[in-house]
């Protein structure tokens, strides 16, 4: 697959690539990429990916870039079909630095944390999730049952098979790329990418951490997740570990 077409000038590698799925965020990006400019002490890229051209963040990203002269916001258009799950596989593969951090458009992401996960991967790990479920974690706003369903499937699956996370459906998560490279991406809902991602890393033995953060629901524009349509691929990655951690006891 040809790399996706870049609108500014070619990417470097630093040592956090930011891959942010859009889909008419104009409302909000700007917050969201103010917040990692106060947030970020690392080097970073952004990878804006989006779906169509006539979607309203890019005439908004591209003013922000020229008025605060950034050389390091990227749009990149979806290699794929539409879709945040194609928009995030499309991020991934055009990456270049050594770890990613998936994070939405919408300025949900607790973003002054990713120093600590920064940290971890450092000190080793593969995967660090941010988690609003574990200690010190919280989510504010939102629908109820998809907070009730995202709660316990994350603090079910955390003690029912050991993974280290006590949030595995959240997509704010930094990994490490060769990671991502060596899987094949089977996901073909939406944000159970992360999901997916996040359970084949724990079954092949590699090593998870997480830290506290907090969700905000958005402020502006409209959500994209679709809860009906998504869930049975999310259940698909729930059961999947279960039943390893069922034969990994029985060996």
């Amino acid at each position: 697959m040809p790399k996706p077409f870049f609108m500014s000038q070619s990417l470097k590698p630093k040592p956090i690539d930011i891959i942010i799925p859009v889909y008419n965020e104009g409302e909000v990006i700007v917050q969201t990429l103010e917040e990692i400019r106060e947030n970020l002490s690392v080097d970073y890229n952004i990878l804006i990916v989006y779906d169509f051209e006539e979607d309203n963040t890019l005439p908004v990203v591209n003013n922000y870039n020229e008025t605060n002269k950034i050389n390091n916001v990227f749009l990149i258009k979806n290699a794929y079909d539409r879709g945040v799950l194609n928009a995030i596989k499309t991020g991934f593969e055009s990456a270049i630095s050594e770890t990613v951090l998936v994070v939405m458009g919408d300025a949900s992401d607790d973003l002054s944390v990713v120093g600590q996960m920064y940290h971890k991967l450092r000190e080793g790990n593969d995967i660090v999730c941010g988690s609003r479920y574990m200690k010190g974690g919280r989510q504010i706003g939102g629908p109820i049952f998809k907070k009730f369903l995202s709660r316990m499937a994350g603090t079910s699956l955390h003690f029912l098979t050991g993974i280290p996370s006590h949030d595995v459906s959240n997509s704010f998560k930094l990994y490490r790329k060769s990671i991502v490279d060596n899987l094949v991406i089977e996901s073909t809902g939406g944000f159970e990418i992360g999901m997916e991602i996040l359970i084949k890393t724990f079954i092949d033995g590699k090593k998870i951490a997480e830290v506290p953060s907090t969700w905000r629901d958005r402020t502006g524009g409209k959500s994209k997740f679709k809860l009906v349509k998504w869930l049975p691929h999310y259940l698909h990655w729930y059961f999947l570990a279960i039943k390893h951690s069922w034969f990994h006891e029985k060996r």
